[in-house]
């Protein structure tokens, strides 16, 4: 891997509510280099998400992390100002969110809100803003590009959205992009459009991508690596093909198990038994998977080791 443009080490962030602690992440470390494609994956509740927040400051005011460092192209964004995140955001790290009918704004054009982070992040002019925008719905595939500029995001579909979101993340040739769940609501011929017009913009300007995603398909077609997380922890990185062709943590061969890529018919895919531990237990066992893991041995009660073999790391006893 190429010297780290993201370096998370060691991070741990709680929740305050009133039911209890939330343990969210503890002790994840990831690395992303220039031009590299990572992929995130796990079930929902994993803290994938989470985790992408903590990197940008958009953390819930309930949050706090309590270890770990986090560092941007040598700027440490633990303890950056939100007048330093606010310079970053957008024009050198840019985020898709999981859903954009929330994350754009309700009550501006698409347009606009375009032409606001343009004027913000480049030095596009504003006599130029407008056709400058356009272009950017033009290059997500939109139909009819300078009509759809004064809509509203009400008036547009889920997917219309979601590329607009995805304009709105590549407007700036951002360093990082952390997309999370970036095909949501697009059609297999829309999404693989995007996803080549994202290898594209990578590949021109070095840019690092943070691939969030359920579909492990999705990320064994389009990531470096791939990094495994449950509830919390990550439990597996490793290059893509050596992680589907010798997963070595119980969790991330089941994951495969589950997912119907390659399968020749769905009674070949097997579930997860169990769910996630409840993160406010004051007791979670040092390693979550436990009680679902039909490998489980006495030492499975005792820290957590991390074995390191070249570029395939597992936090596992087994």
């Amino acid at each position: 891997m190429t010297a780290a443009l993201l370096d998370v080490k060691h991070l741990s962030l709680q929740f305050r509510t009133r039911d209890g602690v939330v343990r969210a992440l503890e002790d994840v470390s990831l690395a992303l280099g220039k031009g590299e494609t990572v992929g995130l994956v796990g079930e929902s509740g994993s803290g994938k998400s989470v985790l992408s927040y903590a990197i940008l400051g958009l953390s819930d005011a309930a949050a706090r992390i309590t270890q770990g460092t986090a560092h941007f192209d040598g700027m440490d964004l633990l303890v950056a100002t939100e007048g330093d995140l606010q310079e970053i955001r957008g024009r050198e790290v840019s985020m898709i969110f999981q859903n954009p009918k929330v994350a754009l704004n309700p009550i501006r054009k698409v347009g606009h809100q375009l032409e606001d982070v343009l004027l913000r992040h480049t030095t596009t002019l504003r006599a130029d803003v407008r056709e400058r925008a356009i272009a950017c719905l033009a290059e997500m595939k939109i139909p009819d590009p300078a009509r759809r500029y004064h809509a509203y995001p009400f008036e547009l579909s889920g997917g219309l959205c979601q590329r607009v979101m995805i304009a709105l993340a590549l407007a700036c040739g951002p360093k990082l992009l952390i997309a999370d769940e970036p095909t949501t609501g697009l059609d297999v011929t829309t999404q693989a459009a995007i996803m080549a017009l994202i290898r594209e913009k990578a590949r021109a300007g070095g840019m690092a991508t943070l691939l969030i995603t359920h579909d492990l398909g999705l990320a064994r077609e389009q990531c470096d690596r791939i990094v495994v997380m449950h509830a919390g922890h990550m439990v597996e990185s490793a290059p893509t093909e050596a992680l589907f062709t010798e997963p070595r943590h119980p969790y991330t061969r089941l994951l495969i198990g589950a997912t119907p890529v390659g399968r020749a018919s769905l009674q070949e895919l097997t579930a997860i038994g169990g769910s996630l531990p409840d993160l406010r237990r004051p007791d979670l066992p040092s390693c979550r998977f436990a009680d679902r893991c039909g490998q489980r041995a006495a030492a499975c009660s005792q820290a957590l080791p991390t074995k390191v073999d070249g570029p395939h790391v597992v936090r596992c006893h087994q």
